[in-house]
């Protein structure tokens, strides 16, 4: 505790809070009042710190929709806790993050989702047609207080630590203006849940590595990889007598042994290219939650602007092109730039509305007059007149301008 109220630690914690930016706790402090606070109340903090006396606030409640379906709950604690809990978290992760498995890549600094799939494609390469595919059921809900501080107390001496990271577990959180109690759990949203995540699940990690097993894990997701469907259904069963032991279950909805190149890993998939190498693509599911948010971001009857729709999209997109750049369909990524083209397109022409507003735009932007009266005689086609004659008057470079990435390379 000592090391976390050191100056040049807190002051470390405080440009991470301020940069991570973030929304309100239940006591409605924003992240730009936190400066303010501290230098009239540091030396308080600190003393209820070093005293054992400092009471996390519960997390307030918030909802997000899942990428598969069904809602995630995140517990969003106060600034002020996320900035305890950053400050514990400088202090305690270059202590556990060492001693972790290679094979674990969820959460870790300098680690990223990229090299676990990279790690998994290697096994596939080998040979390692089956795949062990691990999903633990509402893992962040249901981690067990005491399986875990009986992890963390082996490691961590000072008990004034240990009493404040299970007030941090225990802090009640609040929804509809109720706070509920919490017996199990560590909520996302907070700095310190993804290195207690990593701890518990170590355990893991150190029985697959003793069985000189072919594993990737990352978060709560670990994928075996193995030559046989009976060898895979042998860790299966080895795996669910271990995350038992830690008062975890395994979620048999989502987890299976299966073909390798059946199942998806991260949001990619893999397949076999000429000469037998081992690709990347995007998974099925992942495809669609993307084309899906682009819908939504085009949606011909949001009321925006093309430079508006442009501007939020163009977000969206730059990071989900930095994420999936590394699957190999570069065809796959021709047709999405098309089909996203084709939208905005005839987003633009339902804009215009009227015909002699669309004939007028399509000549001032150069199209020939002729097609423009054709394109404006049909406004209410959107989608037909936007594939056959949008293309010549709002050419893919028009949308470069605009600032949307193209997604093939």
């Amino acid at each position: 505790m000592e090391r976390v109220v050191s100056i040049p630690n807190l002051q470390a914690a405080l440009k991470r809070v301020e940069a991570n930016r973030g929304s309100p706790g239940i006591d409605g402090m924003k992240w730009d009042e936190l400066r303010p606070w501290l230098c009239a109340h540091w030396k308080e903090l600190c003393e209820q710190l070093l005293s054992g006396g400092y009471q996390p606030a519960a997390v307030k409640r918030r909802d997000i929709a899942k990428r598969g379906g069904g809602l995630r709950t995140l517990g969003i604690p106060s600034v002020l806790d996320r900035f305890v809990q950053q400050a514990c978290l400088q202090v305690l992760q270059p202590i556990f993050d060492p001693t972790f498995s290679k094979h674990s890549h969820g959460f870790r600094p300098g680690r990223r989702a990229q090299d676990a799939i990279r790690e998994a494609q290697g096994y596939v390469q080998e040979g390692r047609h089956w795949v062990v595919d691990v999903d633990v059921e509402k893992f962040f809900d249901r981690v067990n207080h005491d399986v875990l501080m009986g992890r963390l107390a082996k490691r961590i001496a000072d008990k004034g630590m240990l009493r404040l990271i299970r007030r941090y577990l225990e802090a009640g959180m609040m929804a509809d203006g109720v706070v509920i109690e919490r017996h199990e759990g560590t909520p996302q949203g907070g700095p310190l849940s993804p290195l207690l995540a990593n701890v518990l699940l170590d355990e893991v990690d150190r029985e697959l590595e003793r069985a000189g097993h072919a594993f990737v894990r990352y978060a709560d997701d670990c994928n075996v990889y193995v030559l046989s469907r009976k060898a895979g259904e042998r860790v299966m069963a080895r795996l669910t007598k271990l995350y038992g032991k830690l008062r975890l279950k395994i979620n048999s909805e989502k987890s299976a042994v299966a073909p390798v190149f059946e199942r998806q890993f991260l949001g990619l998939a893999f397949w076999v290219g000429p000469g037998g190498t081992v690709k990347r693509r995007v998974a099925k599911k992942a495809l669609q939650a993307m084309k899906q948010k682009v819908k939504e971001i085009t949606d011909r009857n949001g009321g925006r602007s093309l430079a508006q729709v442009a501007k939020e999209l163009a977000s969206y997109l730059t990071g989900w092109r930095a994420y999936f750049h590394q699957a190999d369909t570069p065809r796959i990524f021709a047709d999405l730039d098309e089909w996203i083209r084709h939208r905005l397109r005839a987003l633009q022409l339902k804009q215009w509305k009227r015909g002699t507003t669309t004939f007028r735009e399509l000549v001032a932007l150069g199209t020939p007059k002729d097609l423009a009266a054709r394109i404006a005689a049909n406004t209410r086609r959107w989608w037909h007149n936007s594939a056959i004659g949008l293309n010549i008057a709002l050419p893919s470079h028009y949308f470069d301008q605009l600032g949307i990435p193209r997604l093939r390379p």
